[in-house]
């Protein structure tokens, strides 16, 4: 299906195309800059307007002796509750050294320990410290900046545009249901066309979809939902990571504030009004237990108390741990009206990063021909049902670089004609404040099967319209789309793994060490679900 739009003011055509600059995206392109591939950037805002900059986390890499490759696996395995791809996993953490290597080429600049070599620093699920951060909590903004620096001196004399304020409407697929170019809304407001012969997602995530998140306003799910109308396999999406940590304020709905995992690592308590720690009891990990583990016990604790949030404690840090570790979470939490050094920190979960999206390999390829997706908006089984903290800055480059690399060393081939699709509904921009409070109360940290249902029922009765997709619509759109998707996957998983909780089914169930894969057949959801296969079970 394809969303109704005007006429397409301009068309052009080139060889490959990317939509999205976060670390996934701008690491492909610097691939096909190098080689001279005829390629078109695409982004919605400005070029650093991404998730990857707004990242306070790290990067998780073996780097020191006294650390595994098998730990780092291990960690990752257990944070997915067997639904992680361990040959995927062990690829990813095979991987992970060279990519912070290939950024320090690049300029990127991390921190040092006093004696020179990389600051390893610990978060939650993992065993050993191993995660590389850049001015204390500012680690994607350096991996943004190293990148795009690299990229724009590469963008003279190279054949590669970017276009900025342009987003993407849909992908265009031809007779053989190839991927051949993209529909974009421009910043005039113009639709216009691209044909290509390999369209990359690079699009970042969905947490748009609830009405407090650490995602930037950039997350309303347009490549899932451009991947799903094309004819893609979507994947547990079920799976949304709920963060522990966002500063609970009357602000949190226009940016939630994200006090990183890395806080929590250094010793801060997560603490009830009176003081008492609320993990204890729950977790032998406390504070540092994976991040579903912890958003569950500060949801019980707020349900059988009734306040509104909890608070994380780490003013026994001092002035120069938060100054010299936490620059950027200590100016935002005082512009708040919040000062960490001095008070305790009002913290309550909110939606962070979605586990789940566009069915992929570590290559980016997808169920469509010439379609590639890399990053957040890509699945492809390293995160299973759970993401482990500071994994997923590690993928996107490790992604984005191998698909670059397979794109500028293969010629693309014949661009196709976009074939004429089914029209799909328009969403109105007015139903969009309904759909995320529908999601904040039945698709949240705790869910019901009635619950979901109610949710279910509430999205089909949207009205969907024959509209023109403007900006508006179409962000009201693809919200509609998503949800649709997560609450019906959410529906059929009767158990609680991972990020995904039903207080009906508590329990995990073997019979569920299945992901559940969703299609778009002649305008309606198809669900199938399948246990992972032996190679995925097994590390390489």
């Amino acid at each position: 299906m394809m969303l109704p739009a005007a006429a397409p003011a301009w068309t052009g055509r080139t060889d490959v195309v990317v939509v999205g600059t976060g670390a996934a995206g701008l690491s492909a392109l610097l691939h096909l800059a190098a080689a001279g591939v005829d390629c078109v950037a695409v982004t919605r805002g400005e070029v650093t307007d991404t998730a990857t900059a707004w990242a306070q986390g790290g990067l998780a890499a073996v780097w020191d002796d006294g650390d595994t490759l098998a730990s780092h696996l291990a960690d990752t395995l257990t944070a997915g509750a067997g639904l992680c791809d361990a040959g995927v996993v062990s690829d990813l953490v095979a991987s992970a050294p060279g990519a912070i290597r290939r950024l320090i080429g690049l300029g990127a600049r991390f921190d040092r320990a006093s004696g020179g070599g990389l600051d390893l620093h610990l978060e939650g699920g993992h065993s050993a410290r191993r995660i590389i951060h850049a001015d204390g909590d500012a680690t994607g903004a350096e991996i943004e900046r190293a990148l795009w620096a690299s990229l724009s001196s590469a963008l003279e004399g190279s054949r590669t545009r970017v276009l900025t304020q342009t987003r993407l409407v849909d992908v265009l697929t031809d007779s053989a249901r190839r991927a051949c170019g993209v529909r974009l809304l421009d910043a005039d407001g113009q639709v216009g066309e691209l044909l290509a012969g390999a369209v990359v997602l690079a699009t970042g995530g969905v947490g748009q979809l609830w009405p407090v998140t650490s995602n930037p306003l950039g997350a309303t799910g347009d490549g899932v939902a451009a991947a799903l109308r094309a004819g893609a396999e979507v994947r547990d999406l079920e799976f949304m990571q709920f963060h522990p940590t966002v500063l609970a304020d009357a602000d949190a709905g226009s940016r939630g504030v994200l006090v990183s995992e890395a806080v929590r690592g250094e010793g801060a308590w997560l603490v009830d009004d009176a003081g008492r720690r609320i993990t204890a009891g729950v977790h032998p990990l406390l504070e540092l237990a994976p991040r579903d583990v912890v958003s569950a016990a500060i949801m019980a604790h707020l349900d059988r108390t009734g306040a509104p949030h909890v608070w994380l404690d780490a003013t026994f840090f001092g002035r120069s741990t938060w100054e010299g570790h936490f620059p950027g979470i200590l100016a935002l939490c005082r512009d708040r009206g919040v000062d960490p050094v001095t008070e305790r920190i009002p913290v309550h979960p909110a939606a962070h990063y979605a586990c789940g999206g566009v069915a992929a390999d570590l290559h980016g390829r997808t169920s469509v021909p010439g379609l590639y997706a890399v990053g957040e908006v890509a699945s492809t089984g390293v995160h299973g049902a759970n993401r482990l903290a500071s994994n997923s800055l590690t993928e996107a480059l490790v992604a984005g670089d191998r698909v670059g690399a397979l794109l500028a060393a293969a010629p693309v081939g014949r661009v196709g004609v976009p074939a004429s699709r089914a029209a799909a509904g328009v969403v109105e921009p007015a139903a969009v404040p309904a759909i995320r409070a529908w999601m904040q109360r039945e698709a949240f940290v705790s869910r019901t099967g009635p619950g979901l249902a109610a949710l279910g029922a509430a999205l089909a009765a949207v009205p969907l319209g024959a509209g023109v997709a403007d900006h508006a619509s179409l962000t009201a759109t693809n919200l509609h789309a998503v949800a649709t998707v997560v609450a019906a996957a959410a529906a059929e998983r009767t158990e609680s793994r991972g990020a995904h909780r039903r207080s009906d089914f508590p329990d995990t169930s073997n019979t569920w060490e299945r992901r559940i894969t969703v299609r778009l057949v002649e305008g309606a959801l198809e669900l199938t679900s399948a246990p992972l296969a032996i190679t995925e079970r097994t590390a390489a």
